[in-house]
């Protein structure tokens, strides 16, 4: 049973049915070659299955006719071939609708990666990291089993079935009436089926979206948990949100064991009339055994083919409910930062001017009040100040990954929501730092692909890397991330500074860097950060004090503004909220 508690609805948007269908009918304009080529063989394979029944309602009228063996062989030998020809035909249709089906979830998988790589940070805070890597993922999957596995049957079972209501016609077209008369109970069975179905699909795609950010957060989170003891919430959490999604799944199968009983009677109701208007036809002499034999033969072959198309539509229901959260991102207006730009600039400097800023999340309270601040070009500048002070917003917004509600963030002067190639101007590295699998070489170079080797060596000596990098089996040809060479994650912000390095920006934002390496590898972490942003302008969301004392100014945040700025010396001179913080870090360390 379905439990109470309601499904969470998306943030990211789901497209509707007439905006998916859209979507699909956009596309296949683009491949009518190959859309054509899927019609026209379907067709030819499906007539050819049909000319066996036909031949054989033919020889049943011999036999009646006491024609003997004549003329047998050959029509045995037709049939034969015409049977080969309509089993090959059916594995080529079947092979030009995967491919087509292919191509085209290939182009939607790289465009709705495209738009979730450059979604704006805020979109991902609100709706949670689970309900877009369940999009990008599960439901792709979705999508492409239907696709592989659903869309060949079903297609190949709608041309039989023109197929065979035109050759029943054709014996009789009284046969062919019989036949179609199942057709409204098919009907009705689907009119009866998909209306209901299709939210509680739709439930269940969120359901597991749900039950994918649960996971992840928990996953994520595992320090926290672990630190607070809390993990019989989070297990609680889980159990709820796969219990949920479990439930969904079952209630949504159950419903559908009932389309399977409409189907029964759709075909009962089918062979029956065709049965009966046969033997009405044969005793008034308007045809012949054979000819109803061979309509009935078709009817019943039908039972399959529009079987497997009836009861394929809860993998068809799924895979539009899928669908429909892929369109949903792509149809997204806002793809990021470089989208947002109007008047696309170069910076004049390197200097970093925050002017009036203001910023909340959403609907939400501001987080972020009015800050100015100024960081001189090729200098370093620490936010130091206490959990949900604002740093890693403020620092977000100096990188171009949010919008200020109010005011400006500037580079050089020029507005950072209106810098031409931001990227190659601001790098932000974070404490989450990912290590791609492949060759080490190819994870450095992802930020130069035509940096050479010596320059891939000076950035991991700049760093102070390329000793432990020397160290592994294959050096720079070393597999790394998952199925190979697991890096620490010391060395996973190695790998990071050093792709600093040879990205060469102008800007640097540093939001808790190397926080995640832990104190063991904290002095060797700043060191490599030291090395990498020489020179460069450098804006630290510092989790270590040390940073700050490095710095060559520090501003103080609390509760979204910044209420102290100058360098380490004179804060401490200070004696205001950094000099407490400064005598509490070093009581601790």
């Amino acid at each position: 049973m379905i439990s109470d508690e309601p499904v969470t609805p998306p943030v990211l948007p789901v497209a509707t049915a007439r905006r998916s269908g859209a979507w699909l009918i956009a596309d296949l304009r683009g491949r009518r070659t190959a859309l054509a080529a899927v019609v026209t063989v379907g067709l030819a394979a499906a007539a050819a299955s049909v000319v066996p029944i036909y031949l054989l309602g033919m020889l049943v009228d011999r036999v009646e006719h006491g024609d003997g063996t004549r003329g047998l062989v050959a029509l045995g030998t037709v049939i034969a071939l015409a049977a080969v020809a309509g089993g090959l035909g059916t594995g080529l249709s079947t092979y030009l609708t995967s491919r087509l089906g292919e191509q085209m979830l290939a182009d939607l998988r790289e465009r709705v990666l495209e738009r979730a790589l450059n979604l704006p940070a805020t979109l991902i805070e609100e709706s949670g990291r689970g309900d877009l890597l369940s999009r990008v993922g599960p439901d792709v999957a979705v999508v492409a089993r239907t696709v592989a596995q659903v869309l060949p049957v079903i297609l190949n079972g709608f041309f039989l079935g023109v197929v065979t209501l035109v050759g029943m016609t054709t014996l009789d077209w009284r046969l062919g009436l019989a036949g179609a008369l199942a057709i409204p109970a098919y009907i009705a069975g689907l009119h009866w089926y998909l209306p209901r179905s299709a939210p509680m699909y739709a439930d269940e795609r969120i359901a597991i979206a749900n039950r994918a950010q649960v996971t992840v957060e928990s996953i994520q989170g595992a320090r926290t948990i672990d630190a607070y003891e809390i993990h019989d919430r989070h297990l609680a959490d889980i159990d709820r949100a796969s219990g949920r999604a479990r439930d969904i799944s079952i209630a949504v199968f159950t419903f559908f064991t009932r389309l399977v009983g409409r189907v029964n009677r759709a075909e009962f109701i089918g062979l029956a009339a065709t049965l009966v208007v046969g033997f009405l036809l044969v005793r008034s002499g308007e045809t012949t055994v054979g000819q109803v034999t061979a309509a009935a033969l078709m009817f019943h072959r039908l039972f399959n083919p529009v079987g497997e198309l009836m009861y394929n539509f809860d993998e068809i229901q799924s895979a539009s409910a899928s669908l429909a959260r892929l369109v949903g991102v792509i149809d997204l207006d806002a793809p990021g930062p470089d989208a947002r730009r109007t008047a696309p600039a170069r910076p004049h400097g390197a200097d970093i001017s925050v002017e009036n800023v203001s910023f909340g999340y959403g609907t939400g309270p501001e987080v972020v009040h009015g800050v100015s601040l100024h960081v001189p070009a090729g200098t370093r500048c620490a936010l130091v100040g206490t959990t949900g002070a604002g740093k890693t917003t403020l620092a977000a917004i100096v990188a171009g990954l949010l919008t200020p509600t109010s005011g400006h963030a500037r580079i050089g002067g020029v507005p950072v929501t209106e810098i031409a190639d931001l990227r190659r101007w601001v790098a932000t590295i974070t404490q989450e730092v990912h290590v791609f699998s492949g060759p080490l070489i190819d994870d450095l170079r992802l930020v130069a692909p035509q940096a050479s080797v010596d320059d891939v060596w000076t950035a991991l000596e700049t760093v102070g890397a390329s000793t432990w990098v020397r160290a592994l089996d294959d050096g720079l040809d070393t597999v790394v991330g998952e199925h190979g060479h697991e890096l620490t994650a010391a060395q996973a912000q190695h790998v990071a500074m050093a792709r600093l390095v040879l990205a060469d920006p102008e800007v640097v934002v540093l939001d808790e860097a190397t926080a995640e390496a832990g104190s063991a590898h904290a002095a060797e972490l700043e060191d490599a950060a030291s090395a990498a942003t020489a020179g460069r302008t450098t804006l630290i969301v510092a989790h270590r004090l040390t940073q700050a004392a490095q710095a060559d100014q520090v501003a103080v945040m609390a509760d979204g503004r910044i209420v102290e700025n100058g360098t380490h010396a004179e804060l401490i001179a200070l004696g205001g909220r950094y000099a407490r913080l400064w005598q509490a870090w070093i009581r601790h360390n």
